[in-house]
């Protein structure tokens, strides 16, 4: 079983993201330290990215706000290693195929291995193109994550046979975000998940309350936030460790009781 598998196993798994470098790379460092104590089961970490697509606007001017204070790849790298000093809670990459490509595909991909990262997530990247990423993943033990988009029923078969790690279940169409109310029919996507391959499905997009996230928890193995974090980081800027530590410790608990 792979390490970012392990985090399904005591029950339902609750995925914060973060941008890494909002406000800098010092508090997401404490923050990621923070969020592990707090209950979350696994972390996705985002490398900003001057174009990303599929975020809404407040994952979007974290993005800008990191890269205009100086992140880059590199230093990102630099962060996982002091982490990893300290945690070993399952981390996870979200960026864009851009950063990869630009980076070097094979030296990113053996590069974040190295560092002691579990998984990657590019979210710009259809299954059919997933080729030029996943062998080397493979090849370096990186789980290449998986999307299902509810537009992508025909295909979740296809997808799910190949899928590593976890399967991420897009819960809205359009950019993340936080929603009121989250109108897709997830559970039939984890189910054609789960008849075609035993792996772990959690849903992201537009989560944002306890109440969300423990009716998407209800129906897969876990929610992923993203917005909401990012939220609390712009509010308290370099004081939103504590602020932060609360909205896991909630969430966390609302999963647990799906």
């Amino acid at each position: 079983m792979s390490k970012i598998q392990n985090a399904f196993a005591d029950g339902k798994a609750f995925i914060p993201f973060l941008t890494c470098g909002d406000p800098s790379l010092d508090v997401t460092e404490q923050i990621v330290y923070a969020m592990a104590e707090a209950g979350a089961d696994l972390i996705e970490l985002g490398i900003p990215f001057s174009d990303p697509t599929a975020e809404g606007p407040v994952i979007q001017s974290a993005n800008l706000r990191a890269l205009a204070g100086g992140v880059t790849t590199d230093k990102v790298f630099d962060l996982v290693r002091r982490i990893r000093q300290n945690t070993q809670i399952p981390l996870v990459f979200m960026t864009y195929a851009n950063v990869v490509f630009s980076y070097g595909t094979e030296r990113f991909i053996k590069t974040a291995a190295e560092v002691g990262m579990d998984g990657l997530i590019l979210p710009d990247v259809p299954y059919e193109e997933k080729e030029e990423f996943d062998p080397i993943c493979r090849r370096y033990g990186l789980d290449f994550i998986s999307l299902i988009a509810p537009t992508s029923q025909q295909r979740a078969t296809m997808i799910a046979k190949e899928a590593e790690g976890f399967v991420y279940c897009v819960s809205s169409l359009g950019v993340t975000g936080v929603r009121k109310d989250i109108k897709t029919d997830v559970s039939m996507m984890v189910q054609l998940v789960k008849q075609t391959k035993e792996i772990p499905c959690a849903v992201g997009f537009g989560i944002s309350t306890p109440e969300q996230a423990a009716k998407m928890a209800s129906v897969s193995d876990g929610a992923i936030v993203g917005s909401s974090v990012m939220q609390i980081c712009a509010k308290y800027g370099a004081n939103c460790v504590p602020y932060v530590a609360d909205y896991v410790k909630s969430m966390k608990n609302a999963v647990r009781n799906a």
